[in-house]
């Protein structure tokens, strides 16, 4: 049984709604990732600690040098530029923010020129320091970081700079020294279902709460892909209810239930009953291999099987999985899969004789 949708919007509802502008239609077409971005410290989900700290040195003029790192959609630049609309206002921000996204820029000359001259440049209307973002830093090369080693060192008076990276391993240890360092790791659950929540309201959609968890658990503590996965399913069914059954489709992902039946399968058939089974179910359901080893790693550990036999799974389904992202033959990575579930029952049996 599914659960009620959370809100479903009447005739009346829509026969009161006022009529669009352009600046609201314009803000309607805008992506959900864009369109919910915190506008302030208060309203980024999860990282109570972080946001607390950044926020009170922040308020006491003392913001240092920031190196922010952790996965992607976890909160890293919608942080930062809650900081700079807090320290600037709104009026203010452009002109005393330089964001850079280093990926496109990320050698020696973008740091001594448009860094360096951002950073030399004297305030004239405004006091306190400017701030420069550096997204994605650790695309930068090694000579753009240690040149940016000495610009941050000659411009600290009345500049700070914040980067940003996902591996922090790639960032020098004499700019890791410069700054201080938080890292922002995967949302949890609640803190992501919560921001959920919120969006659904806006957005008046009608979401079960199946549907809701569906969003979560693929989402994988990434706002920003959680985000993209409602958004894609909301348009995909046009205004009806979305469930469980929904969410899984638009994204390509296999059930629950197609997991635990290609499960069932691996552990009790034979090799060529197993192999034409999990063949099957990925023709009919358009399901790819790498999804359903993903799926079944979680599923390996819920699952009451002696610990020997669990390493060795979750070893083979690794081997699997990094061997089809270099596009390896689907056909022969499925009969690895099946092998080490064949391998793995016969290892169960032999423990419980």
């Amino acid at each position: 049984m599914e659960a009620e949708p959370m809100e479903v919007e009447g005739p009346q509802d829509a026969l009161s709604r006022p009529k669009k502008t352009d600046d609201a239609s314009a803000n309607d077409a805008m992506p959900w990732v864009e369109k919910y971005r915190p506008k302030s410290l208060s309203d980024v989900a999860a990282h109570k600690d972080i946001i607390d700290t950044i926020s009170r040195l922040t308020k006491e003029n003392r913001l240092p040098h920031l190196l922010l790192y952790g996965p992607p959609g976890t909160g890293k630049t919608s942080t930062i530029l809650a900081v700079a609309r807090q320290l600037y206002g709104s009026s203010g921000y452009q002109n005393m923010t330089l964001e850079l996204n280093a990926s496109d820029d990320r050698g020696i000359d973008f740091v001594r020129q448009q860094i360096q001259d951002f950073a030399s440049t004297k305030r004239i209307f405004s006091s306190g320091f400017k701030l420069v973002i550096l997204d994605e830093s650790d695309a930068m090369t090694k000579d753009a970081q240690f040149a940016l080693r000495r610009v941050i060192e000659k411009y600290t008076r009345n500049t700070r700079f914040c980067m940003i990276c996902n591996y922090v391993s790639k960032i020098i240890p004499a700019l890791q020294s410069r700054c201080t360092r938080f890292r922002f790791a995967p949302l949890g659950p609640d803190a992501v279902s919560e921001r959920l929540s919120h969006v659904v309201t806006a957005e008046r959609l009608s979401v079960t709460e199946d549907g809701l968890k569906a969003v979560v658990t693929l989402g994988m503590g990434d706002m920003r892909r959680t985000l993209n996965i409602l958004q894609s399913t909301s348009m995909a069914c046009a205004g009806k209810v979305v469930g469980q059954t929904d969410v899984y489709s638009c994204t390509g992902n296999p059930l629950p239930s197609d997991i635990e039946k290609i499960a069932h399968a691996l552990l009790n058939e034979d090799f060529k009953a197993a192999f034409d089974h999990v063949q099957g179910l990925k023709l009919d359901k358009g399901v790819a291999l790498v999804d359903i080893v993903q799926q079944l790693t979680p599923w390996v550990f819920r699952v009451n099987i002696p610990t020997k036999v669990r390493i060795e799974l979750v070893e083979a389904l690794a081997d699997i999985e990094h061997r089809l992202a270099f596009g390896t033959s689907d056909r022969i990575q499925l009969g690895a899969l099946v092998g080490s579930f064949v391998l793995a029952k016969s290892e169960i049996v032999k423990a419980a004789v």
